[in-house]
């Protein structure tokens, strides 16, 4: 497992290497423009180019990319579906560029619309960004449960992949906080294994490419979206050490998204935590 954290891109894309070496990350995410606006950043083959070499020469050895939250592929509004499709393709272009791992993507949701147009709107939308890129993973993220919100459980997210064509290129993000506050009781080790069951039946795992590791602020089954730090909520250090060491997550980027200590975001402190309760779990497992 790669254990890291969303990190800045300010002052251009190869600084966000940089940032995730001083916290010990493994992997880094990032966002490929601001998340409160619709403009893309207009990066360059320098740009590009600076990225790959700052990568080559650090311990980072995988990079996500999260679509900026203004999306929503599930929209009947046809400005905002043009905005959300321009937006999303532009992220799986710099993922292109970058060699990135893939593009985290909340599917979208129903505003008030019925949930199987809501879900064929979602998936046309997606294709389109597929067939408009080259070769850079698109992944899902399972929600949080709320109603209204696409991808709450492993059925919608079948659906959304087979109705957008289905390629290899659609893959699966799990979120340790989402799954727990969905209901499901992911820090007891047998339940984890029968959750990634689950998953591998209805989406398959090889199209589980990413994960998110936040604590739950909020009680299981409560569909509250609320990331606590990394032992500080209701999963606690021991409900996350399952997690960190689930035997079919082996390899895969493992992103921290947590308020941090100062409300700034994850820092070197919570890394350095969560790669500790990794070794706890597999201990626990028997592993080394």
């Amino acid at each position: 497992m790669l254990i890291g954290a969303h990190v800045s891109t300010a002052g251009g894309l190869d600084k966000a290497i940089e940032r995730g070496t001083e916290l010990g990350c493994e992997s880094i995410q990032i966002f490929n423009q601001s998340p409160r606006m619709w403009r893309p950043t207009k990066y360059g083959e320098e740009d590009f180019a600076a990225f790959r070499e700052a990568i080559d020469d650090s311990p980072v050895e995988a990079v996500v990319i999260h679509a900026v939250y203004l999306i929503n592929c599930a929209t009947k509004e046809a400005e905002l579906r043009k905005k959300s499709l321009a937006s999303l393709t532009h992220a799986l272009r710099i993922g292109d560029a970058i060699g990135a791992a893939g593009v985290v993507l909340h599917p979208g949701a129903q505003k008030g619309e019925a949930l199987g147009p809501s879900i064929k709107r979602a998936a046309k939308v997606i294709a389109a960004a597929i067939e408009d890129s080259d070769s850079c993973p698109l992944l899902l993220e399972q929600t949080a449960g709320h109603k209204g919100l696409l991808g709450r459980d492993f059925d919608q997210t079948a659906e959304l992949i087979e109705l957008a064509g289905g390629g290899k290129r659609l893959g699966l993000c799990l979120d340790s906080c989402h799954l727990f506050v969905q209901g499901y009781d992911v820090t007891d080790p047998n339940h984890l294994s029968a959750i990634v069951d689950e998953a591998d039946e209805k989406v398959g795992l090889e199209r589980l490419q990413c994960l998110h590791v936040n604590d739950a602020a909020a009680p299981l089954g409560s569909c509250r979206d609320r990331h606590a730090n990394i032992g500080k909520g209701e999963m606690g250090k021991k409900g996350l050490a399952p997690f960190l060491s689930e035997p079919r997550f082996e390899g895969l980027p493992a992103t921290l998204e947590t308020p941090g200590p100062n409300k700034k975001g994850t820092d070197k402190k919570e890394v350095t935590a969560a790669k500790r309760l990794r070794t706890a779990g597999l201990k626990a497992r028997g592993k080394s």
